[in-house]
C-alpha cells in the first residue's frame, strides 16, 4: 500500500511567502550547479590539474552536485505545491541517498588527507604510492562503502509500522525515525556503529593526519610549511563546516521536540546550501593553481 506523509515544510509564517523561497532556492540550486560544475571542468580539461589532489577535489565536488540533486528538486516541488507530500518508499529512498552521499564526503576528505600526508612527508614515495589504480579504488571505496552500511538500516526500516504520518523537517532525514511507533533498538545500535564507520573513524584519522602534516612542517624548510598551509587549509575549513553541520543533523534532529520550529528550518536550509556553497569557493580561491585557472577563465 502507498502510504503518503504530510511534510511541514515552513513553519514559520506558513506558505506566505513560498514563491519567494522557490525564487532563492531555485537560484541557490543553479548556482551550486554551475560553481562546482565550472572547476571540475577546470580539472577535466588542464592536463596540469590531473594529479590525485585535483581529482579528489573534483570528486568532492560532484558528490556536493548530486547531493544537491537529491534534496533541491523535491524542495522546489514542494515550494510550488498546496500539499507537500511525498510517498514513503520515496522518502525512504532519498534518507539512504543523503547519508550515503554526506557519509562519502568524509570518506572523499579522508582520501585527501592521505594523499597531502604522503605528498608533504613523504615526497620521494609519492609517485609510487599515489598511483592513478590506487586513487581509482579510494574513490570506489568512498562511494560505495557508506553506500553499502546506510543500505542495512533503511531496508530494515521499509515495513517497520508507524504512528504519525506527519514528517516536520523540509525533506525526509533522521526525522523519519519519529514516523515510528517503536524504533528497533538493533538498527539504533547499527546505526551508531555506521557513524562511527563513516564519520567519526573518517574524522579522527583526518585530525590525526593533518597533526602529523603540522608536525613535519614545522620541522622543515619554509617552502614546506607554505605548501603545507596552502593545500591543507582548504581541506580543514571544508572538513569543519561539514562537521559541524553534520553534527546538526545527527543531534538536533532528533531532538525536534525541544528544538523551535524556525530554528530547525533554518539550520537545515545552511545545511542544504551553506557546504555546496562553500566548497568551490574555498578550493577556488585557496587552491593556488585552480584559482590561476580560473582567473584566465573569467578574464
Amino acid at each position: 500500500m502507498d502510504v503518503e506523509l504530510n511534510l511541514t515544510l515552513v513553519t514559520f509564517g506558513g506558505f506566505k511567502y513560498r514563491y519567494l523561497y522557490f525564487v532563492i532556492m531555485f537560484m541557490v540550486y543553479i548556482l551550486i550547479i554551475c560553481s562546482n560544475s565550472t572547476i571540475v571542468w577546470l580539472i577535466v580539461v588542464q592536463k596540469s590539474l590531473h594529479e590525485p589532489m585535483y581529482i579528489f577535489i573534483a570528486a568532492l565536488l560532484v558528490n556536493s552536485v548530486v547531493l544537491s540533486t537529491v534534496i533541491y528538486p523535491k524542495l522546489l516541488i514542494d515550494f510550488l505545491s498546496e500539499k507537500q507530500i511525498i510517498l514513503y518508499q520515496a522518502c525512504l529512498f532519498q534518507v539512504f541517498l543523503f547519508y550515503a552521499l554526506s557519509c562519502s564526503e568524509f570518506l572523499l576528505l579522508s582520501a585527501m588527507a592521505y594523499d597531502r600526508y604522503v605528498s608533504i612527508c613523504k615526497p620521494l614515495q609519492y609517485p609510487s604510492i599515489m598511483r592513478r589504480t590506487r586513487v581509482n579504488i579510494f574513490l570506489l571505496l568512498c562511494w560505495f562503502l557508506p553506500a553499502i552500511q546506510v543500505a542495512v538500516p533503511i531496508a530494515g526500516n521499509a515495513n517497520t509500522p508507524f504512528c504519525n504520518f506527519t514528517l516536520k523537517g523540509i525533506f525526509c532525514n533522521n526525522s523519519s525515525n519519529h514516523l515510528y511507533c517503536v524504533n528497533s533498538r538493533e538498527l539504533s545500535i547499527y546505526g551508531m556503529v555506521v557513524l562511527f564507520n563513516v564519520a567519526l573513524s573518517p574524522m579522527f584519522f583526518i585530525l590525526f593526519t593533518y597533526i602529523k602534516i603540522i608536525i613535519v612542517a614545522y620541522q622543515s624548510c619554509g617552502n614546506v610549511r607554505k605548501k603545507a598551509a596552502q593545500t591543507c587549509l582548504p581541506h580543514v575549513l571544508v572538513l569543519m563546516n561539514y562537521s559541524c553541520l553534520l553534527t546538526y543533523d545527527m543531534v538536533i534532529v532528533r531532538l525536534e521536540s525541544e528544538f523551535p520550529k524556525t530554528a530547525r528550518f533554518i539550520m537545515t536550509l545552511q545545511f542544504v546550501t551553506y557546504n555546496p556553497l562553500c566548497n568551490p569557493i574555498i578550493y577556488g580561491l585557496k587552491m593556488k593553481e585552480i584559482s590561476k585557472h580560473l582567473k584566465i577563465l573569467f578574464s
